[in-house]
């Protein structure tokens, strides 16, 4: 993790910057090897490469098209200070430019490109920091800076993909939902004080249903202030890691194939792409790891890491944990034992990126029809129940 400090010298100079380590302690030490005096040690919050975007500020900037401009400025042979320049003078966004130059001032001031970066780990997360520095220690930051580009494409398109199929159900349930509430708090009412006043027996799925709209009209701001309290309380409890795992696990029981699906995708496009640009295997391992946002299978790549430092490779202990499936953890293995692991990796979260896609597709298909079918079949009970019960008051034949 990231903490921000202050810190003086014996001579009076003030320092302010970032420092990796993996607690405040750490971080204290580290810096004091370094020959400053720590004034003040803040923990920084990591931000994910997922998006695609980072927050400066209060401001949003795509990092996708940094990362593709900076690439195509050096393949055109632009030194990277050069580059950067470009993208500060012909950003329209005042965020962009700001990073942008305070990256260029610390390279200028003699930092590498990656350290510049760690000093905004708001900015930059670890990923592509890490991707960074393995391309600038092989002399191939361009190359890096493209397949950077391209993981971000990807995610982004994969990500997108899945929130608008989404988008149609979401509003669907949320019609729904309003449209039954409307009925029982202001519709029905009214039909029940006119059933009251020309009296009679009702028939018994009127009965029901008037005792239900009694009930939540009586009881609405009680049942409001309890389901928003239960809200909350689930929130902060998924928030806890206890809470979160066992949220995670629930999710894997209800939507397995699906969640699998993504995860796998996720993870080896990742591995896949550090790998590929020269960042060592278990520093990719935890990188990929901490993409992944279900925290079973990412605690499950913990034990796969375990073992990769006991030299048993990755496709043994990815088949031991039983989290991938098994024709991804079949491809990881051919391409461990052909020495093509990173190829292969990328080629599995093809495969399973397009699989996901179909899967989502089949997912709303029958999702979309269950939802019509059942709001259907409570707003037709509701008028069903009311023309009963007008057929009874008025003994007509039904």
């Amino acid at each position: 993790m990231f903490f921000s400090y202050r810190t003086t010298t014996l001579d009076g100079t003030i320092h302010e910057g970032t420092v990796e380590a993996d607690d405040k302690n750490a971080a204290t030490e580290k810096l004091k090897d370094s020959g400053f005096i720590p004034l003040s040690l803040k923990a920084q919050k990591e931000r994910t490469i997922e998006g695609g975007k980072f927050s400066f500020g209060s401001k949003k900037i795509d990092l996708i098209t940094f990362t593709t401009e900076l690439a195509a400025l050096l393949n055109a042979g632009l030194p990277l200070d050069r580059g950067l320049h470009v993208i500060a003078d012909i950003s329209e966004s005042g965020a962009t430019r700001q990073v942008v130059q305070a990256i260029l001032k610390s390279i200028r001031e003699g930092s590498s490109f990656s350290d510049a970066l760690q000093k905004h780990p708001r900015v930059f997360p670890k990923l592509y920091i890490n991707m960074v520095r393995a391309g600038e220690s092989g002399g191939f930051l361009q190359n890096v800076l493209e397949r950077l580009g391209e993981f971000m494409e990807s995610s982004k398109e994969l990500r997108d993909h899945v929130t608008s199929a989404m988008i149609y159900p979401a509003i669907l349930l949320v019609t729904g939902i309003v449209s039954i509430i409307l009925l029982f708090t202001f519709v029905l009412p009214r039909f029940a004080g006119i059933f009251t006043e020309l009296g009679g027996s009702l028939p018994l799925p009127t009965q029901i249903l008037l005792a239900v709209t009694g009930a939540l009209r009586s009881s609405f701001w009680l049942l409001l202030v309890v389901i928003t309290a239960g809200v909350i309380a689930l929130r902060k409890y998924i928030r806890s890691d206890a809470g979160r795992y066992r949220w995670d696990r629930l999710k894997l029981k209800l939507l397995g194939d699906l969640l699998v699906k993504l995860e796998t995708a996720r993870f080896c496009r990742t591995l896949g792409t550090l790998i590929t640009s020269g960042v060592p295997l278990l520093q990719s391992m935890k990188n990929a790891r901490d993409v992944m946002n279900n925290r079973v299978m990412a605690a499950a790549i913990d034990t796969v890491m375990k073992n990769a430092k006991e030299g048993k490779g990755i496709a043994q202990p990815l088949a031991e944990v039983r989290v991938f499936p098994a024709l991804a953890l079949s491809m990881i293995k051919v391409g461990e034992e052909t020495g093509q692991l990173n190829t292969m990796l990328i080629k599995v979260a093809v495969i399973y990126e397009k699989s996901l896609r179909e899967a989502v597709k089949r997912f709303v298909g029958f999702l979309e029809p269950a939802m019509i079918l059942f709001m259907g079949l409570v707003i037709g009970f509701i008028v069903i129940s009311m023309l009963m019960a007008i057929f009874s008051i008025t003994d007509l034949p039904l």
